[in-house]
């Protein structure tokens, strides 16, 4: 059985929140319990959300908890080549096509009965079948973004928590962006090809991602690549049904590391809503030995304000 390579790939967009955190402690907290090696790499690639101070914050903030990784991290920012590279065999295999629709255009030509998905409305193939000619008049007035052309047919995996999922990408999604008329590489891309490349074996995710993995499951077949076993752990929200990792304020993990709240007071609050302890102190080799990710709850966190400050011990 080979090596567990686990990781956490956070956008450094903002300070890190209990959500987000929660998150890395248990990916970390699967590979460490199974002997394994866990990695870090930084999803940088909006560059005018992503900032290097919150870089060196969630940095500190992993340090501060005590997880640590075993490799040098790695910056999207820093691998574009390698999305290029992925996105030529895609072109070659003839699973790419420029695309020069704008979002508004395709709004306008997705009907109703149409499937709806994270990236909007499902792409109607409008430019699925242009001539070369086509394109290159196109060209002359719009950078094209590029897409994947989707088969059609149920994708199905078994989810580590979810159990078996399935999806039609071509029905809900449509052709898929897999590089933005910026040029810069899409998520489904990027993440696929840095797994891979990284060896990465287990992802464990907020399921917000979800609907994601049969997208990248096709682009792991065309590039004959290997898929990672997956696990998608339900969200943090607030009692407003929000995502709490979204919110600002006191319960970014910078703020109370600040503050001086305790990590093993943080941890245990994560622990209890991960389905073991009872919310008090924990560390992280008690955390360790009593990992089970068959045991994850699979019911949405819900954090009240107060019921926060009371765990957290700020009044």
């Amino acid at each position: 059985m080979s090596q567990v390579r686990g990781r956490f790939a956070p956008s450094p967009t903002g300070r890190m929140h209990l959500g987000n955190i929660r998150s890395a402690l248990l990916g970390w907290l699967q590979a460490r319990a199974a002997h394994g090696r866990f990695l870090l790499r930084i999803e940088d690639l909006d560059r005018a959300r992503c900032k290097p101070q919150y870089v060196d914050d969630l940095l500190r903030d992993m340090e501060w908890l005590g997880l640590d990784w075993d490799e040098q991290p790695v910056f999207q920012s820093q691998r574009d080549g390698l999305y290029r590279d992925a996105q030529a065999r895609l072109e070659q295999a003839g699973r790419v096509y420029p695309c020069f629709c704008t979002r508004a255009e395709i709004a306008r030509a997705a009907s109703a009965p149409h499937g709806l998905s994270d990236e909007g409305p499902r792409y109607p193939g409008t430019c699925a079948h242009l001539t070369r000619e086509q394109i290159s008049e196109r060209a002359r007035t719009r950078a094209p973004a590029y897409r994947f052309r989707a088969r059609p047919g149920e994708v199905r995996f078994v989810d580590g928590l979810q159990g078996p999922y399935s999806q039609d990408v071509d029905a809900v999604v449509g052709d898929f962006v897999v590089r933005r008329n910026d040029g810069v590489a899409s998520y489904q891309l990027a993440v696929v090809v840095d797994d891979a490349a990284t060896d990465i074996t287990h992802v464990l995710r907020g399921d917000d991602l979800l609907s994601s993995t049969p997208r990248q499951l096709q682009l792991y077949t065309s590039l004959d690549l290997r898929a990672p076993e997956f696990l998608h752990v339900p969200l943090v929200l607030g009692e407003d049904g929000k995502r709490l990792a979204k919110r600002e304020g006191a319960f970014a993990l910078a703020e109370l590391r600040e503050r001086g709240v305790p990590p093993e007071r943080v941890l245990g609050l994560l622990a209890s809503w991960s389905g073991w302890g009872d919310g008090g102190p924990m560390t992280l080799t008690e955390l360790v030995h009593s990992f089970r990710a068959d045991r994850l709850p699979c019911a949405p966190v819900v954090a009240g304000e107060a019921a926060l400050r009371e765990a957290l011990g700020l009044g």
